[in-house]
């Protein structure tokens, strides 16, 4: 079978990244797919993007970049992603990705009003939900990671938006039949949420907000860490169903 492709964006900060590991290894112990299934592209690197027809769908990770910084190899693959639109590749952008596929399919992309979202939020999924391929079993609430300074203001005009936090409406969209993105990191466990925590304390306490509040309202959040597998079996790897009761919104 074709791969899945992994379009790596970026890298966890050097801290982060030794003790935890990076973007791929996060999103390959998500999938629970062997890394022989998988297939890395470090588009900040310069590497190439295959066709879309040559994989069987892709992942977008985050990036500490910003979207609207137009960099040459954002640009580069926010047209990979209109191509793979075109024939309806199964896609899964996260954080920066979410917000790249938002960009490169007509939607803006700009800093979040009142500053960064961090930590693990409550999302609450829109009425419709329970009738998308992908998300059918998902609770109406359930707690995800979060971690970013600009978001998706203003949504594709093709897109629909399926869920949401506090603070950003559009934590969740759907783009046609086969493509998804998250604002919040399905990837992340608690101690990988904890860490950026940590590391971002300093400019948590000068924008007011409290990091050792926020640090210590990190919980697992189970219900998201399950999606990039669903998107895995959506992508015909594994024969997995999300089996969350719709009751489960603590999860």
């Amino acid at each position: 079978m074709k791969p899945i492709l992994i379009i790596r964006t970026g890298r966890a900060p050097d801290p982060i990244r030794a003790r935890h590991g990076d973007f791929p290894h996060w999103f390959r112990i998500s999938t629970k797919l062997p890394l022989r299934y998988l297939r890395t592209i470090d588009v900040t690197a310069g590497e190439t993007l295959p066709p879309p027809r040559d994989v069987a769908g892709a992942m977008i990770t985050g990036s500490a970049s910003m979207v609207t910084e137009r960099l040459p190899w954002s640009e580069r693959t926010a047209g990979w992603i209109r191509d793979a639109m075109d024939i309806d590749l199964p896609l899964f952008g996260v954080c920066y990705g979410h917000q790249l596929m938002a960009h490169a399919l007509g939607g803006r992309v700009d800093y979040l009003p009142g500053g960064r979202e961090i930590g693990t939020q409550s999302i609450e999924m829109f009425q419709g939900h329970e009738r998308d391929p992908l998300l059918s079993r998902l609770p109406i609430i359930f707690r995800a990671h979060t971690t970013h300074e600009q978001s998706v203001i203003e949504r594709p005009g093709e897109s629909s938006v399926l869920g949401r936090s506090s603070r950003d409406p559009h934590q969740l969209l759907r783009y046609g039949s086969r493509a998804i993105s998250t604002q919040f990191h399905p990837e992340f466990n608690a101690d990988i949420m904890r860490a950026y925590i940590h590391r971002k304390r300093t400019d948590m306490r000068r924008e007011g907000a409290d990091p050792a509040l926020i640090f210590k309202a990190v919980a697992a959040t189970p219900v998201a860490r399950r999606l990039l597998q669903a998107f895995a079996s959506h992508c015909g790897w594994l024969d997995c169903s999300m089996h969350v009761s719709p009751a489960a919104s603590a999860s």
